[in-house]
């Protein structure tokens, strides 16, 4: 046999062993590891040759397709290789009555193999025999294919590179015939590093996917270092975030990882995958049931013990958050893995637990056209939505791999050991999920969540929830995926009911509202945490709890109205339940007890599409019939969500005009937003995992004891519509006194109800 790294045949089902080994692979492509340290990937062996061998396999199971041993099977060797076999050949109606049947159906139960044996004249055994073959011979005939596919890729780099090569080579100065100099470069000239440094990258690639499957070292490629500057680090771009929510100073100063780092990552993520699997899977003494019977405690010392190597000690002044969760969502389980692959659409599904997050490099795209194999290097804040609680910082690699048919895993760990930072208040030991396939589209989710902190910045009013776990761990994003999954149900529902008043049937309009609303969600949650990208300046003495502002300059952004924007922020405690509050405010009805910008007008419900099994979970149009001719045509689009670990009710004033566009289908794109609302979570003290009759959300517990809430009230209010304008103490009394004055009505209307 040829020395070589294997790639996978795609599509095939692949498993990770206890000690770390990966089995269950076909042998697709050889590259010859003595070449590729030469620096470019060689042809492999001669067509003619490979060819030979598949061709001795695929006769080999192609005469097995059509003649079955009486008494073995391929599994059941005849341990007396000196006796001859007797073979029975299948006549030509029997082998085409067959393959028509495989074709509806490869996998035939015992009761259709009796049935086809009993019409055909054949035995069940031989008819199972027949099957088996059948199946082997066409993943014989897939895997050629793939291979050549695969050889021809490689060999087409190959000559990319060395084209490339060459023609770099001999680059020079048009005027001085030196070395070319970056701004000197002609068109083609830039043009051909520009494509080197894409071929570096192809190749790393497919480097990396031969590494981690056999667990050797990636390759360094000695290709023509690029002139290009380094790739800054740059976050997803969310709509309607503006300039105001850029980089933190950590991640601000991490890049890609360089070519050496690249073998210790996919290493680390290997291991990692096979750490989370074991933790999702594992029960006692790893995993200890809490005192109240709801959840799971990691038992620290056994996890020790259980996986001694891990990514290093505990940092000095660090303490360890691990949890785990699992619930039923619905969405199948290949959607689920795009979510959670696609940094876009994973940090708006988590918005409320993402404040923003970039992928920073892609190792691998994965294989057979989907996420199995993935690896991407990425950069995330974690947050609680509020600005007492400062956000998590975290440089990690995310890896995805399917592990059996219907079943996937993605899992983070962090890279703080490869780029440490003395900044660094968050180390991500290997989290994430293990998804299974269920029947109906649904999937079961295990969530696995386990950091190591210094929390030591937290406000004494979220002490609590945030040292039980609660505020990041695995109930919450568990929690959160099955609200969201819900959410994205509504969206291609097509079956609404049109009984109801103000339901809105338009599939399209549907669609647009509920765009529209998103974007509005994810404004106000990444606008109303402590992050590193925000600069808050507290304001005290007003008679209220303590104001957090900051402000924002609006400029070319369709998505919010031009000129100086404050934002206004405070969090305090309530001594009633989350759900209480929660009713309180989305409610229509009692809008006028807190809204000041109503005026005591008639809050009335114009339209409303729900957004899953919970009624507080939906997006409304609401209009304010004031007296004060200024606000009788004011329409006010509200997002009301609701889940066991957090509540939100976030709003913003729309413009008529624009909604009857987005009503009947247009784009919402172009809806100016300045979202306020308000984040409610428990205080910590009492918290369930289960939810309450009505489907959602966080009510009292099982003696009729309330525990609290901690409510994040916060403001977006358009203070000069010029951006060049200088903000005036004024407008910073007037927020003020606007927010204080909320927070003093709801907590007078709360209190009453609560006496």
């Amino acid at each position: 046999m040829l020395a070589g790294v294997m790639i996978p045949a795609r599509n095939m089902p692949t498993m990770i062993s206890g000690n770390g080994n990966v089995s269950g692979f076909g042998t697709s492509l050889l590259v010859q590891p003595s070449n590729m340290m030469e620096g470019q990937l060689h042809p492999l062996e001669s067509e003619s040759e490979i060819g030979r061998m598949r061709d001795d396999e695929l006769d080999s199971t192609t005469k097995s397709g059509s003649e079955n041993h009486e008494a073995a099977s391929g599994d059941d060797q005849n341990p007396r290789p000196n006796k001859k076999k007797r073979y029975h050949r299948h006549t030509q109606h029997q082998i085409q009555e067959m393959e028509a049947f495989f074709k509806e159906c490869p996998h035939p139960d015992d009761k259709q193999r009796k049935e086809l044996g009993r019409e055909l004249g054949l035995e069940p055994l031989q008819v199972k025999f027949w099957f088996q073959n059948k199946r082997t011979q066409m993943k014989t005939q897939h895997e050629r294919h793939e291979n050549t596919q695969l050889r021809t890729e490689n060999e087409k780099l190959r000559a990319d590179n060395m084209r490339y090569r060459e023609a770099l080579s001999t680059a020079s100065c048009p005027n001085c015939g030196g070395p070319t100099a970056v701004g000197q470069m002609s068109f083609d000239e830039h043009h051909l590093r520009l494509e080197n440094a894409r071929l570096r990258e192809e190749i790393d690639r497919i480097s990396a996917i031969a590494a981690k499957y056999v667990g050797k070292p990636v390759v360094s490629y000695p290709l023509l270092s690029s002139p290009m500057t380094p790739r800054p680090f740059e976050f997803g771009a969310q709509p309607g975030t503006g300039d105001m929510y850029g980089a933190g100073d950590l991640l601000r100063s991490i890049s890609s990882p360089s070519e050496a780092d690249k073998p210790i990552i996919i290493e680390l993520a290997v291991a990692a995958m096979e750490e989370l699997v074991r933790m999702a899977q594992m029960g006692e003494p790893l995993w200890m049931t809490s005192l109240d019977g709801t959840t799971y405690v990691l038992n620290e010392e056994e996890y020790i013990r259980t996986f001694p190597r891990g990514i290093g000690p505990k940092p000095t002044g660090f303490k360890c958050e691990a949890s785990r969760e699992t619930a039923v969502v619905i969405m199948n389980h290949i959607n689920l893995v795009e979510i959670l692959m696609d940094v876009n659409q994973w940090s708006t599904v988590f918005s409320g637990i993402v404040s923003k997050a970039s992928t920073l490099d892609v190792l691998s795209t994965g294989i057979a056209g989907n996420y199995n194999g993935a690896l991407q290097v990425m950069a995330t804040e974690f947050q609680v939505p509020s600005p007492l609680v400062p956000t998590r910082e975290s440089y990690y690699v995310r890896y995805c791999k399917q592990h059996a048919e219907g079943t996937w895993a993605v899992v983070d760990v962090s890279l703080d050991n490869i780029r440490p930072s003395p900044t660094a208040r968050c180390r991500r030991r290997p989290s994430g999920c293990l998804i299974q396939e269920m029947p109906n589209g649904y999937s079961k989710v295990t969530w696995v969540e386990h950091v190591e902190v210094d929390d030591s910045g937290v406000h004494s009013l979220y002490k609590q929830l945030v040292s039980t776990g609660h505020a990041f761990g695995a109930q919450r994003w568990i929690a959160t995926l099955d609200r969201q999954c819900e959410r994205l149900a509504s969206v291609m529902a097509t079956n609404v009911p049109t009984g109801d008043v103000g339901v809105i049937t338009n599939q399209d309009g549907r669609k647009s509202m509920l765009k529209l609303a998103e974007r509005m969600v994810m404004s106000f949650c990444a606008g109303v945490s402590a992050s590193t990208a925000h600069t808050w300046t507290t304001l005290s003495g007003t008679g209220a709890d303590d104001v957090r502002v900051m402000t924002r300059k609006s400029v070319d952004d369709p998505g919010r109205p031009p000129g100086i924007v404050l934002s206004a922020a405070t969090s305090f405690w309530l001594p009633v339940s989350p759900k209480r509050v929660f009713d309180f405010l989305r409610d229509e009805n009692s809008r006028s007890e807190w809204d000041i910008l109503s005026n005591g007008g008639v809050v009335q419900e114009m339209a409303h599409i729900a957004n899953g099994r919970d009624t507080g979970n939906c997006v409304s149009l609401l209009r304010v019939n004031s007296a004060n001719s200024s606000q009788s045509n004011m329409l006010i689009l509200q997002e009301s969500c609701t889940d066991p670990t957090a509540s939100f009710v976030i709003y913003a004033p729309v413009d008529i005009v624009a909604m009857n566009v987005v009503l009947n289908g247009g784009d919402p794109d172009y809806v100016a937003l300045l979202p306020s609302g308000f984040a409610i979570l428990p205080d910590g003290s009492t918290i369930t995992a289960t939810t309450s009759s009505a489907g959602g959300g966080i009510d009292t517990d099982a003696a009729g004891s309330s525990s609290g809430s901690l409510l994040t009230v916060a403001f977006q209010i358009l203070v000069d519509s010029v951006p060049t304008a200088k903000l005036s103490l004024g407008s910073v009394a007037t927020v003020n006194n606007l927010i204080a004055c909320t927070v003093e009505r709801i907590k007078a209307s709360l209190s009453c109800e609560n006496a």
